[in-house]
């Protein structure tokens, strides 16, 4: 499994070698279907696929054209994706995750498959009709029995231990960034799924292995997107959301859902991830914490607000807060909602209501959820805070503040030390892009020559 931090192989080298194929055998292969295409005779010397793959040079279009044609891959993707971003389409790792049973061997042979050698940085791999079957599966996929006849034994002795070590790695995200615990959080997933194949336990301890292995790949899948990497975190999401179903847990699968609805209403899909949230809160009676549904309602909200929905936005806010008031306290709920508070539906509601062009609302409620009695915690949330203050600063730049949002935005970069995250980032370039329209000012032309 790559890392997130790894240097990728030229998807073209991964792909002949796929198909057996040298370089020349693989150019002979495009220029004849350049040929009947209609385009003419092409060039199918070796030394042409070198200057493509390690040179930088990319092939003239009608070329990009024959080799999306080889491979299957509609030509408007060839336009939409570029060059050689078409060709991840051709490398499918997914099946294994996507098409085995929602069984407890399937689910094992999707935690076995933890990912190809191709980052599909941006992809998304699930269609909508993908997102509405894994939804259907997950409320009737097989419970884990008990394995009595192989391998050593494991009781609730080893389960106890990853949960602990699972715990340690949800605050490590917070202070060490996705990019490590990623890697940490892949090497437990394998620890667990070597002991659901060769070890022996009663169906309880399985249950809790399983559980285990679907909050392990969880969180790998939000290192994954954290880094902008959405293929690798969907094969998670999906992988996470079958072990929770194996281990009948369905608060810990609505946990799942949230996570992957979130890095799909960011990819502008907010009814895919709608469609996700519907499923988790179908059978809300079934959710053991109030913290999870608060959540899930939280996240209804972004996405209802990403449609340009207010209405619909405002009331699952409001569903939010109502489900938050029967919560009790953190240590008694799921350790892995210890960040779900009052100052964090207060951002959210702040984040709906700027998308929702209520820039004013919006910061009522960033300003509400710092200084609750029960607020958001900026210290242990950096990079959270961090995306949190560039929408504050966005929400000044609707008003016409330009200096509160430039004090803002100084603030940002000055808490930005050290984050390596792909959404910090990305939330910053967009405020710059913002501020690009103002930058007749000197200060604004300052700001924006300090955050390049």
């Amino acid at each position: 499994m790559s890392t997130a931090t790894a240097v990728e192989t030229h998807p073209l080298t991964t792909l002949m070698a796929r198909h057996g194929l040298t370089a020349a055998g693989y150019l002979k292969r495009v220029a004849d279907r350049h040929q009947a295409l209609g385009y003419g005779a092409m060039a199918h010397r070796k030394e042409k696929a070198t200057r493509w793959t390690r040179e930088g040079v990319t092939p003239e279009r009608t070329a990009l054209l024959a080799i999306a044609s080889l491979h299957g891959i509609d030509h408007a993707d060839v336009h939409r994706y570029g060059w050689p971003g078409f060709l991840l389409l051709a490398l499918d790792d997914d099946q294994a995750v996507l098409e085995s049973p929602w069984t407890v061997a399937g689910t094992v042979t999707a935690l076995t498959d933890v990912g190809g050698p191709v980052d599909r940085r941006g992809f998304l791999i699930a269609s909508t009709s993908t997102l509405a079957a894994a939804v259907a599966q997950w409320t009737t996929a097989e419970p884990a029995l008990a394995v009595t006849d192989r391998g050593r034994r494991v009781g609730a002795e080893a389960t106890a231990l990853f949960d602990v070590r699972l715990d340690a790695l949800r605050h490590l995200d917070d202070t060490v960034g996705a990019g490590h615990v990623y890697d940490a959080a892949v090497l437990e997933l394998r620890l667990i799924t070597d002991l659901l194949k060769n070890a022996s336990y009663t169906e309880d301890t399985g249950r809790r292995l399983f559980a285990a292995a679907a909050e392990a790949s969880r969180l790998a899948g939000w290192c994954a997107y954290d880094h902008g990497r959405h293929a690798a975190a969907e094969r998670h999401f999906v992988t996470s959301l079958r072990a929770s179903a194996s281990a009948t847990d369905h608060t810990l699968g609505a946990v799942t859902l949230a996570f992957w609805a979130n890095l799909r209403y960011n990819a502008n899909d907010p009814h895919g991830a709608l469609h996700l949230l519907d499923g988790a809160l179908a059978d809300r009676r079934k959710i053991s914490s109030p913290r999870v549904t608060a959540m899930l309602h939280a996240r209804a909200a972004r996405a209802h607000s990403k449609a340009d929905a207010p209405s619909a936005a405002w009331r699952q806010i409001d569903a939010a807060f109502d489900a938050y008031s029967r919560a009790d306290s953190p240590k008694a709920d799921l350790p892995s909602m210890y960040w779900v508070n009052h100052g964090e539906l207060h951002q959210v509601a702040a984040s709906s209501a700027l998308s929702l062009s209520e820039p004013r609302r919006a910061l009522e409620h960033f300003n509400a959820a710092l200084h609750h009695d029960d607020p958001y915690d900026s210290d242990r949330e950096v990079r959270g805070a961090v995306i949190y203050q560039v929408r504050q600063a966005e929400a000044h730049l609707a008003l016409g503040d330009i200096n509160a949002a430039l004090d803002t935005g100084h603030q940002v970069i000055t808490a930005m030390g050290g984050i390596d995250s792909a959404r910090t980032t990305g939330t910053l370039q967009e405020l710059r892009a913002q501020l690009a329209d103002h930058q007749h000012i000197p200060t604004v032309r300052d700001f924006l020559d300090y955050a390049a």
